[in-house]
């Protein structure tokens, strides 16, 4: 059997992640499995998950997935490159993925594959360097180092979704893995549009329910009743916004020394968004304060919430575990097919028995739930300890 990995958010799942699923098996045959790793409460552009992690992987298997796992949290808050290598890692260790699924912008595997040639032989890093000394953003270094090496096919590195399929097959290259990348052109909404085409981006419905417009008509019926559901039990929508009286407190307790170590310190960014968090009364305006031609709004923004959630760098480079948030009929089955080498949290209360740093990350995982929750409307639903007593979702 074929199995297909894919990584995803599904912040919300919408029609374009449907045709993601379906292509997928239209690549691989209609027997295909699929296993997903996606991101938990809390997301890689440094913001929380418009709806709670299970609810978002059940709406995943009601529209075609087979196993859903969750990409521990500093990995799912990470950068492009940590991000990717966290999930890919976790498929990986499985051993029972066969290929993984992307869209992509490019449409093809070749071209991706060159720019990820590239960037692990480590001819990159000296130009990436120069680069960086003129005052440029990381992004921006790394397209001039491409142009310079690469030249037409540098254009890869300026889209999106091809970034992230060059950084899926660079881990793929970095774990020497067995597992083939399969990509397809990737159509409708591009990512964080505003644009609504027969598809919106998870970033334009994320707004339109933010503003009470009907985003669910952009959403599989299955997985809008999942999240109707939230939102009827006063579980969502959750926005950031909801807790922005209590992180700028966190952070208007902490020294410049102290925001610089959760971003690895060393360049500054730190000191800025230390003045730009006691000048600023929102957190817009923290982010504006603190954004430059060189620091990206998602790395500010990622800085802020793993410092609120008190995520340093200190962590070992791939997940040490993952945990089970949803599974359908053929996810048990695949399953039983998973080594023991790998640590898999099938029941919630299993993460206390974890050792070492693989406990050191479920405990910050159920730290970081415990303010997740805080977000919630509802004040009944908003009781702590939640990593410990909620199950997969059993479709």
């Amino acid at each position: 059997m074929k199995i297909a990995g894919i990584v995803a958010e599904y912040n919300p799942l919408h029609t374009g992640h449907l045709y993601h699923l379906n292509k997928t098996r239209e690549l691989l045959g209609e027997d295909a499995a699929i296993v997903c790793v996606m991101s938990g409460n809390f997301t890689q552009r440094g913001d929380f998950a418009i709806f709670e992690k299970h609810a978002r992987a059940e709406a995943a298997i009601l529209c075609g997935a087979d196993l859903v796992l969750e990409l521990p949290l500093p990995w799912a808050i990470s950068s492009a490159e940590g991000f990717a290598f966290g999930a890919v890692s976790i498929l990986n260790s499985l051993g029972i993925v066969t290929h993984l699924s992307f869209g992509s912008e490019a449409g093809c595997v070749e071209p991706l594959m060159r720019a990820a040639d590239f960037l692990v032989s480590g001819r990159s890093d000296e130009l990436i360097r120069r680069e960086l000394q003129k005052g440029v953003s990381f992004a921006h270094a790394r397209q001039i180092a491409a142009i310079k090496a690469l030249g037409e096919d540098a254009h890869i590195l300026r889209s999106p979704n091809n970034i992230l399929g060059v950084e899926y097959i660079k881990a793929l290259k970095n774990l020497n893995s067995s597992i083939t990348p399969l990509t397809f052109t990737r159509s409708g909404a591009g990512h964080d549009s505003a644009e609504i085409d027969r598809t919106a981006s998870a970033s334009r419905l994320r707004s339109m329910i933010r503003n009470g417009e009907n985003a669910f008509e952009y959403i599989p019926e299955a997985a809008a009743g999942v999240f109707r559901r939230e939102i009827d039990a006063g579980r969502g929508p959750v926005f950031i916004e909801n807790c922005e009286a209590a992180i700028l407190a966190v952070l208007r307790r902490m020294s410049s020394e102290e925001l610089c170590a959760f971003d690895g310190g060393g360049e500054g960014l730190g000191d800025r968004l230390f003045k730009a968090v006691s000048a600023g009364p929102s957190l817009d305006s923290v982010y504006a304060g603190a954004k430059t031609k060189r620091y990206a709004l998602s790395r500010i923004r990622r800085l802020v919430l793993r410092a609120y959630l008190g995520i340093g760098p200190d962590f070992p480079k791939a997940p040490p575990y993952a945990k089970i948030l949803a599974l359908g009929k053929r996810g048990r089955l695949l399953l039983k097919n998973v080594g023991e080498a790998f640590p898999l949290i099938t029941k919630p209360a299993a993460g206390k028995a974890l050792k070492g740093e693989a406990k050191r990350v479920f405990e910050l995982e159920a730290r970081a739930t415990d303010l997740y929750v805080l977000a919630y409307p509802k004040e009944s639903e908003r009781y702590g300890g939640q990593e410990y007593t909620i199950g997969p979702k059993i479709i």
